[in-house]
């Protein structure tokens, strides 16, 4: 029989119950996680967002009533049970619960769709169709207890900073970067577009005096990929900071990310156990690779790649045996690069732009930007866009605009890099790809 919680309430969660509560009577509730029935003892995990912990059932100390209600049960059910706890070397955390009260707040329809407990394998599609199932497996919830870690450390960095959170409209009437990777939408009489970034907005807010800001938000990019590192819906920690240059933002992207990796180490220790991963925190500045000097790079090394063009999967690939694991690419050529990038004084083809890479995953790209009303302009037009598509941006320019710099980083991405994962719809709770729009 099914009940309400009426006076039921939790007393410890499954990692609370140590040889410190021996003795004494706790109330956990979770999910039937396995269920063992050797005849005359009934063992039970029952597994919370904390942990496991066994109940043991001999048909010696407790009831008839209880064994029936849990030889009744069906895994991944959700349960409530009341007990005494005592000592037992063989079970988690040197405990066991013996069971006085069992209440069944949800019976679990069977056969389910996958198994929580991995017992049998499944492919990530099948994950992903009963995701709410995949997110019970402590090795998957891991993941995002590490993530929430990385936002937590991310927005300490930015408060010891002084550095403002601002929140920036995702409907935009034009592109932030120009191009066809949008999705449009119907917005009443007009068409809109999902935000690609909000690197125009950010830009406005250096006019608007607010002198450093970051934002943390989704941002949506119509790109047909379908590969292990891309989404089309993603989760970007972008910064922006007056009177500063891609150096100065640089130096501030490395030190965060090092408190991230630190802070995860200390205090997620246990989730990266769970997924037997281990990353080791960087010391110092991450080394620089100027574009040049890449391209020379990965042509030494037989891969084929002209100066003006991106990295090739297999160039990043080169790029990543060939350096230390974080380091960053700058100089990039200004034809590649957005038309709010500075372009170098004395040689415009090549620009103050930079990526952050881990191995060969870009996790980051910054630069300094183009503060100069007239410039930006010309950089507009040379690149094909209609200045009359960004009068409101533009409008920012006239009245006062400081030097200023900033970068986007991909928080899927660094996630990949924080748990192991070589998958990033592992990282995304409900991954949004070409193929994927449910659940």
């Amino acid at each position: 029989m099914e009940y309400l919680l009426r006076d039921l309430r939790r007393t410890h969660y499954t990692k609370d119950v140590t040889t410190d509560v021996m003795g004494q009577d706790v109330t956990i509730m979770g999910w039937v996680h396995e269920i063992r029935d050797l005849g005359g003892i009934i063992f039970l995990l029952i597994r919370d967002f904390k942990g496991m912990i066994q109940v043991t059932a001999p048909s010696k100390k407790v009831s008839a009533e209880i064994l029936e209600d849990i030889r009744a049960l069906r895994k991944e059910s959700v349960v409530a049970v009341k007990g005494t706890v005592q000592d037992s070397n063989k079970a988690p955390n040197g405990v066991e619960i013996i069971p006085s009260e069992i209440t069944v707040l949800n019976m679990a329809d069977q056969p389910l769709p996958m198994d929580p407990t991995e017992k049998v394998k499944a492919e990530i599609d099948t994950r992903l169709n009963s995701r709410f199932l995949d997110l019970r497996k402590p090795g998957v919830s891991a993941i995002f207890k590490i993530k929430n870690q990385m936002f937590k450390s991310v927005r300490e960095y930015f408060a010891d900073n002084d550095i403002i959170e601002i929140h920036t409209p995702k409907l935009v009437a034009s592109a932030t970067e120009g191009g066809t990777e949008l999705f449009p939408i119907t917005y009443f009489e007009r068409e809109a577009f999902l935000g690609q970034s909000p690197q125009l907005y950010k830009q406005m807010m250096m006019s608007a005096g607010f002198d450093k800001v970051f934002e943390i938000g989704q941002i949506f990019r119509a790109e047909e990929h379908d590969t292990l590192r891309h989404l089309n819906e993603a989760i970007s920690i972008d910064m922006e900071a007056s009177f500063m240059d891609d150096e100065d933002v640089m130096k501030m992207l490395n030190e965060m990310l090092v408190k991230v990796i630190a802070d995860v180490n200390e205090y997620r220790s246990e989730e990266l156990n769970t997924l037997e991963h281990k990353i080791e925190v960087p010391q110092g500045k991450f080394e620089v690779i100027d574009y040049d000097e890449a391209v020379d790079l990965v042509n030494s090394r037989g891969v084929e790649m002209e100066y003006g063009e991106d990295l090739s999967r297999e160039g990043e690939k080169v790029l990543g045996d060939a350096m230390d694991d974080f380091y960053f690419l700058t100089g990039w050529p200004t034809a590649i690069k957005p038309f709010y990038v500075m372009p170098y004084e004395n040689k415009p083809e090549k620009s103050h732009a930079f990526d952050l890479m881990y191995k060969n995953l870009e996790l980051s790209s910054g630069a300094t930007r183009i503060h100069q009303y007239d410039l930006l302009l010309n950089q507009l037009i040379a690149k094909d866009l209609n200045p009359e598509s960004f009068e409101a941006y533009l409008k920012a320019f006239k009245y006062g605009m400081p030097p200023h710099a900033g970068w986007g980083l991909g928080a899927d991405r660094v996630n990949m890099v924080l748990t192991g994962v070589e998958n990033i719809r592992e990282t995304v709770l409900f991954p949004r790809d070409r193929h994927r729009l449910t659940p």
